[in-house]
């Protein structure tokens, strides 16, 4: 009875939000390019309310302001800190590679932030539609040393010229359900980096609304969006293993991320 229960509630959910709930932005965006697309959070990344008439804006506030996501944000804010750090501490240019980044917001944020000649930026991702997004985004802001590239985040290929300083990996651990996949992408990105370089990378340690998210949204493949929650010192272990020297991790403010730096 229980599963009957669930199962119609889910089902009732998810006629709303295909509904009523299209009105949102960014409920439409999700539909479209998938709840944990590059797109997505891009619009999560803006923090601005849009949809159709009044309605439209409430729903998309209500979507925007949901735990979920306020964490995301926070994730940003303390992933940009860290790598602010990073930046600061090192001489002359430095290269920093985003192997999923979407539009790259956060990124174009940063560019932005340092001084012209210190920072060197490749977002990639595999899907087209966030790169062609960050693009347009860096043209309409006048950016230089930023550039967009197709590219897998589990396959990496060495990017041309020089090794990257810095390797980012935001968002993506927590949508891989097998360990063993996070495993060998750290060790991976660890054969990538310059001799000196770090790699940093999130890490969803808990969330209340998995249940949710699982039973009402898709992912960008259209099926449900299941994610995995991993322990921070298990992510840590990862990185020792690979390699790195030192690891150490920070968490954001809501709570439900951590943000770990591993440095060669």
């Amino acid at each position: 009875m229980k599963r009957v229960w669930t199962t119609l509630k889910w089902t009732a959910a998810r006629a709303v939000l295909r509904t009523v709930g299209r009105a949102s932005r960014g409920i439409r965006i999700g539909y479209r390019f998938g709840f944990d697309s590059g797109v997505m959070l891009d619009h999560v990344y803006e923090n601005r309310a849009r949809g159709v008439l009044g309605v439209g804006r409430v729903i998309d506030r209500v979507f925007l302001d949901a735990v979920g996501w306020r964490a995301v944000r926070a994730r940003r804010e303390l992933l940009s800190r860290v790598l602010r750090e990073e930046i600061a501490r090192r001489e002359g240019e430095v290269f920093l590679l985003d192997v999923a980044a979407g539009p790259g917001r956060y990124l174009q944020d940063l560019v932005e932030q340092t001084p012209p000649g210190r920072l060197r930026v490749l977002c990639r991702d595999l899907a087209p539609a966030g790169l062609r997004k960050g693009e347009a985004m860096a043209r309409e802001r006048g950016l230089a040393g930023i550039t967009y590239q197709v590219g897998d985040a589990l396959v990496p290929v060495p990017p041309e010229g020089r090794a990257p300083d810095v390797i980012v990996v935001s968002g993506l651990y927590e949508l891989l359900l097998d360990d063993a996949e996070v495993r060998q992408s750290i060790e991976r990105l660890r054969g990538l980096l310059a001799e000196d370089g770090v790699l940093v990378f999130t890490t969803q340690t808990r969330h209340p609304q998995l249940e949710l998210i699982a039973g009402v949204l898709t992912d960008r493949d259209g099926e449900p969006w299941i994610m995995k929650c991993r322990d921070m010192g298990q992510a840590e272990d990862w990185a020792a293993r690979a390699g790195f020297k030192e690891v150490s991790s920070r968490r954001e403010r809501v709570g439900l991320f951590t943000v770990t730096l591993c440095r060669a």
